[in-house]
């Protein structure tokens, strides 16, 4: 088996988890089984380990907020000769403890023992922390 690696990826015009979440309920995110995707046209070289129980963290407002575990990698094809790759992930999304994350193109691999944990359910609904608060704390590794 495959160790497991995980993507790192920016939620480009997202303010929140809320409107990541309410962007994947929308039928341009998902097809006919109802799972979001996200379309790329790079396809991943580590396939085989982000597929063996890798997650998208998704990095929202300069912070790694949430993670979603991808399911599957299919090919999109849209008439125009360029091989796409569909990241098809699991429609539940998971708060994580937030961590600063410097603005990137694509996307990045992140080590499991590299990722932010998960928070739990209690902290999962707590108000948002200011940013630059949110930034100090995790840099002391108090969140």
């Amino acid at each position: 088996m495959s160790p497991t690696v995980h993507l790192v990826k920016l939620s480009v015009g997202t303010e929140s988890v809320e409107d990541l979440e309410a962007w994947q309920q929308t039928a341009l995110a998902r097809t006919g089984d109802a799972r979001p995707r996200h379309v790329t046209r790079m396809w991943p070289k580590k396939e085989a380990e982000l597929l063996a129980g890798g997650s998208i963290f998704w990095v929202i407002k300069g912070q790694i907020q949430a993670r979603q575990r991808i399911v599957a990698l299919e090919e999109v094809d849209r008439g125009d000769g360029v091989r796409r790759c569909a990241i098809v992930l699991d429609p539940e999304l998971h708060r994580v403890a937030p961590s600063q994350k410097r603005p990137f193109q694509g996307w990045r691999y992140l080590k499991p023992e590299d990722a932010p944990r998960d928070l739990t359910a209690a902290r999962a609904s707590d108000d948002d922390l200011p940013p630059e608060l949110n930034a100090a704390l995790a840099e002391i590794g108090v969140i």
